[in-house]
C-alpha cells in the first residue's frame, strides 16, 4: 500500500496548482478504497497540505427509496443508491469553490439522514471515494482518478460471513451492477492510474 500512497503523493503534488485538487478514488465494492483514502489522507496532511475526504457510501438514500421499488435489483443498486442528479449539483459541482456544503449523511442503523456542514475552506486536496465514481455524471469533477482493480472472488472473500449466505442478492444487485458500469463507463480505461489490488 505505501508504494500506491507514495505514487498518488508525487503525482498530486505534481499536477498541483492554483485551487484545489479533486481527486477520486474508484473501484468495486471491496477494493480497498477506504482504506486508501484513509492512509493516503493522513500521509498528504503529514506534508502539509490540507485534505477534506468525502465517503460516497455516507450519502446513499434511505432503504425505501434503493429497494422494493419495481426496478431490477442491479437497477436499483447503480442508479437509485445515490440521489445521484442532487449529488452531482450540491457537491460535486461545489468542490472546486465552495467554502462550505451542507450535505445529508446516513445513518445505516436508524435508516436516516442527519445534516451536517462540510467546511472546505483552506482545502488544497479533496479526496472522493466510492463506487461507480467514474459514471458519466460525476467523472467530469474529477480531476485525476485512481482505480483500484481487484478480482470479484477476493472481494467477496472480504466479506462478513453472513452477508456471504445471500449469494443470490450479490448475483442479482451487486454483480449485475458491477459489469454494468464495466461495461458502460470502462473505468480501468478511463482512469489516470490503475492499481492491481490482488
Amino acid at each position: 500500500m505505501r508504494d500506491r500512497i507514495d505514487f498518488l503523493c508525487k503525482s498530486i503534488l505534481a499536477i498541483k496548482t492554483a485551487g484545489r485538487l479533486v481527486l477520486g478514488i474508484d473501484g468495486l465494492s471491496r477494493s480497498g478504497k477506504t482504506t486508501l483514502a484513509n492512509q493516503l489522507s493522513q500521509t498528504l496532511r503529514e506534508q502539509g497540505v490540507s485534505v477534506c475526504v468525502f465517503h460516497m457510501d455516507d450519502h446513499i438514500v434511505a432503504r425505501a427509496k434503493r429497494y422494493h421499488t419495481g426496478n431490477e435489483e442491479w437497477f436499483e443498486y447503480y442508479y437509485l443508491q445515490w440521489d445521484v442528479e442532487w449529488l452531482t449539483h450540491q457537491l460535486f459541482r461545489q468542490l472546486k469553490a465552495s467554502h462550505q456544503l451542507t450535505l445529508p449523511f446516513y445513518d445505516h442503523e436508524a435508516d436516516a439522514h442527519s445534516k451536517r456542514i462540510v467546511r472546505l475552506s483552506g482545502s488544497d486536496v479533496i479526496l472522493v471515494e466510492g463506487v461507480f465514481l467514474q459514471r458519466r455524471d460525476w467523472k467530469p469533477f474529477l480531476d485525476f482518478v485512481a482505480y483500484l482493480d481487484c478480482p470479484r472472488e477476493i472481494r467477496f472473500s472480504r466479506e462478513k460471513d453472513h452477508v456471504k449466505q445471500n449469494i443470490q442478492k450479490f448475483m442479482n444487485r451487486y454483480w449485475k451492477a458491477e459489469d454494468y458500469y464495466l461495461q458502460t463507463e470502462e473505468p480501468i480505461k478511463c482512469a489516470d492510474v490503475v492499481f492491481d489490488m490482488s
